[in-house]
């Protein structure tokens, strides 16, 4: 007999002996729970070795019938007996884990007022932790008839044969010390991937975007059956990569469990980048290489958190794969469509879109703001995640239409005392009035800073870009972050990321080449303040290659360089090429995937062990091969973990020397004087010295010692102009040793040089610097203060 069961916790728990089931559906008439024989999760086993559910015929404690309706194809419903607050539940003995289920609403078919319930569509619990079987893109799977989303008439074929199903789980068990596996049936066993959090301070960070399926997939030391999982991430080899190159985080492109668009299956492409989420809770099952996707996730997390690199999600809330009112009716949509998403007050029949992808979630929602937190705490908690990256996080904060600091989700994540301890990446921006808002996120949030990638992108393509506009952009961005009381910290910079060119393509290609995604190569950005350097794409002039290879480095090197929190986009240091598609979305192949090189360094090679299935070759580098990258991305890491001045805690102040201090940051011109107003207000960078103070810092350690550190000069050239510099004088220094030079091919000796200088130049000396370029000079004289370099 079907119990009262509980409305609370949400979701579809079970307990040993059966499950409780809780959904949110406030306007629907009745709710079932429906469960299919035949179809599990994946072998029909729970823990103990019992089938996921008893025989829902016979079972004594449901008497005959036990409340339920067999249908056939052996669909078993549930009508949950109780309603407590928009919340239905009730309690089924016998399912257990390994069972297959899906949810059905009953309601009002009334697109006029908004409401799109229609118990023919099997839906797909919001709450579920495994998600089992693939969308197919029949007609049975739209809640409406004729083509026709606007009229009155619900379609009645059942969708089940055709959606994805929820999988019931057992509870998380934590090992116990010095083991590998927990003891209760049907449980997630494993390493416990929260129990050795590197805990890295935002400061400290380096983030490394990419996607768990491309990112190994071509991986010559990781073994077939696991390259583009979760296990391949956490392979040795790969893991040696990420350490080799110093990134203290990965961050996942979209790992909750996905679907592609009709449009994209009927044309024999998928949703590669995966932003286009249906389970909130479930990790993507593409992406795992055994049958347990759960504890595949949590097992690599714990393996990266044991070398010290932290895991943080790119997460897409702001909408779901049901996309607009023509999409498909797969779960919030048939739950309660007017509680769950924007409708247009003046026509409900529509969707109030801002993210571009058919629908935006409401979040000022209090049942989405529990959904979203919910899922939040779940992937913290029990998956073991470290942060997350809010894909389009402006219409996740509308209230309800213009952008709110305070909005109820900011609000409610900002006072959740776990949820506020984890790093938080906001994407500040959507596609709707006033969505560009980088800058108006609260603390603790930072945010992807879109000025930081445009203004060093401009500047190294000869576009516009002020001295003002790069200085401000490599300390920390203090004129968009300082007026909050925000850190360096909150500025997240980037050159390149998922979306646009890889930076090989974006020193290769002023035009975006995107005629494999099928739409007439109009999509994707069409402005990518790119430089082709002379020729559009592959080329063998020595002196395009020349000044490419330049560009790539000083840019990268830029990066690194600069306060706040780089971003690496996952192969730039290897060269890896699109062929000049900005908007590789649909392209789950060599376009997207890694080139990797046949050792653990030096330059990709096309027909290696690293080719893909069917001989699939990635784009060769068009920029030529430059070994030397990886070596340049490593070093720099080194470099930044070693000196204070470039893991800044709190902006610049800038000012004058006095006779006991000099300042933190002080600005030079190309002659060696120190820049003027006019200076640094000029329209157009030539060439950019800054003096970094180690005796200006202006914090302590935990311990309240006062932290000190190297001075180090830094001189940035963005024109393809050669150019001669004056080293500065005293106080800032009296001689300076040469660590790094970008357009030496051996790096003028980086990073030995940080231990073992190889060329030391007394101040005033005159400095050769090449074309798009990059030097790092340690100070030395102009005070008794350093730090052993790592």
């Amino acid at each position: 007999m079907i119990r009262p069961g509980s409305a609370t916790p949400l979701g579809v728990w079970w307990d040993g002996e059966g499950v409780n089931v809780a959904v949110v559906a406030p306007g629907a008439d009745a709710v079932d729970f429906c469960v299919f024989d035949g179809q599990n999760g994946s072998d029909g086993q729970n823990g103990s070795g019992a089938t996921g559910r008893t025989d829902l015929g016979t079972d004594p404690a449901r008497g005959t019938d036990g409340g339920a309706e067999t249908t056939s194809g052996g669909e078993t419903r549930y009508r949950l007996p109780e309603r407590d607050g928009g919340v239905w539940h009730g309690y089924i003995p016998g399912v257990g884990p390994g069972q297959a289920y899906g949810l059905r609403a009953h309601g009002p078919y009334a697109p006029g007022r908004g409401e799109r319930y229609n118990p023919a569509k099997l839906l797909l619990d919001p709450y579920a932790r495994r998600v089992t079987g693939s969308f197919v893109p029949h007609p049975a799977v739209h809640g409406y008839v004729a083509g026709d989303p606007y009229g009155q008439d619900p379609d009645d074929r059942d969708s089940a044969p055709y959606v994805p199903k929820g999988v019931v789980t057992g509870p998380v068990t934590r090992p116990p010390a010095g083991s590998v596996t927990g003891s209760a049936a049907g449980s997630v066993t494993g390493p416990d991937p929260a129990a050795n959090r590197p805990r890295t301070a935002w400061a400290d960070t380096i983030l490394y975007e990419l996607h768990v399926r491309g990112f190994t997939m071509l991986h010559p030391g990781v073994p077939e059956r696991l390259r583009g999982t979760y296990a391949g991430l956490a392979h040795p080899a790969v893991v040696d990569h990420l350490l080799r190159i110093g990134v203290t985080a990965v961050e996942l492109l979209p790992v909750h469990a996905h679907i592609s668009e009709t449009t994209l299956l009927e044309n024999g492409r998928s949703n590669y980048w995966g932003y286009n989420t249906l389970a909130f809770f479930a990790p993507h099952p593409g992406y795992a290489a055994t049958d347990d996707p759960v504890a595949e996730f949590r097992a690599m997390v714990a393996a990266l958190h044991d070398a010290g690199i932290e895991v943080l999600l790119d997460v897409v809330y702001n909408h779901t794969a049901e996309g607009s009112e023509r999409g498909p009716t797969l779960s919030l949509r048939g739950l309660d469509n007017i509680a769950y998403y924007r409708v247009e007050p003046t026509d409900p029949r529509r969707y109030r879109d801002v993210t571009g992808c058919g629908n935006t979630v409401d979040a000022t929602s209090p049942h989405v703001v529990r959904l979203i937190c919910d899922s939040l705490r779940y992937w913290v908690s029990e998956m073991g995640v470290d942060g997350f990256r809010f894909d389009l996080a402006t219409a996740l904060a509308r209230s309800p239409d213009g952008f709110e600091p305070a909005a109820p989700l900011l609000t409610a994540i900002q006072a959740d005392p776990l949820l506020s301890s984890v790093k938080l990446i906001a994407e500040p921006w959507d596609l709707g009035w006033g969505g560009y808002q980088v800058g108006a996120f609260p603390a603790p949030w930072a945010e992807w800073n879109g000025r930081f990638r445009d203004t060093l992108r401009d500047i190294f393509s000869d576009r516009t870009g002020s001295v003002a506009d790069l200085g401000y952009r490599i300390t920390g961005s203090s004129d968009i972050y300082e007026h909050s009381g925000r850190r360096p910290w909150a500025s997240v910079n980037f050159v390149t990321a998922h979306d646009g060119f890889p930076l090989a393509d974006l020193v290769s290609y002023n035009e975006k080449h995107n005629e494999a995604n099928g739409e007439g190569n109009r999509d994707g950005e069409s402005e990518n303040r790119s430089s082709n350097h002379g020729a559009e794409g592959p080329t063998d002039d020595p002196k395009i290659l020349t000044n490419r290879r330049r560009a790539r480095r000083a840019l990268i090197s830029t990066l690194l360089l600069s306060a706040g929190v780089p971003m690496l986009l996952a192969g730039d240091e290897l060269g890896r090429s699109q062929g000049g598609n900005n908007n590789a979305y649909c392209q789950d192949n060599a376009v997207s995937w890694l080139a990797w090189p046949n050792g653990t360094a030096g330059t990709p090679e096309a027909g290696g062990p690293g080719d893909g299935p069917a001989g699939e070759v990635p784009a060769a580098d068009p920029a030529g091969p430059d070994p030397a990258l990886v070596t340049l991305v490593g070093g720099l890491s080194r470099l930044r973990r070693a000196a204070p001045v470039l893991r800044r805690q709190r902006f610049f102040r800038g000012g004058a020397p006095t006779p006991q201090r000099l300042p933190d940051i002080t600005w030079f011109r190309q002659d060696g004087a120190v820049m003027s107003a006019a200076d640094w207000n000029a329209p157009q960078v030539a060439i950019l010295v800054a003096h970094l103070a180690g005796e200006g810092i202006e914090w302590t350690d935990a311990a309240g010692t006062p932290i000190t550190g190297e001075s180090l000069l830094l001189v940035i050239h963005p024109e393809g102009e050669d150019r001669t510099v004056v080293l500065p004088g005293a106080p800032w220094a009296t001689w300076y040793d040469l660590l790094l030079d970008t357009a030496a091919d051996d790096l003028a000796g980086f990073p030995d040089t940080i231990t073992e200088p190889r060329r030391t130049l007394a101040a005033g000396a005159q400095l050769d610097v090449a074309g798009r370029t990059v030097l790092i000079l340690r100070a030395l004289g102009g005070s008794d203060c350093s730090v052993a370099a790592e």
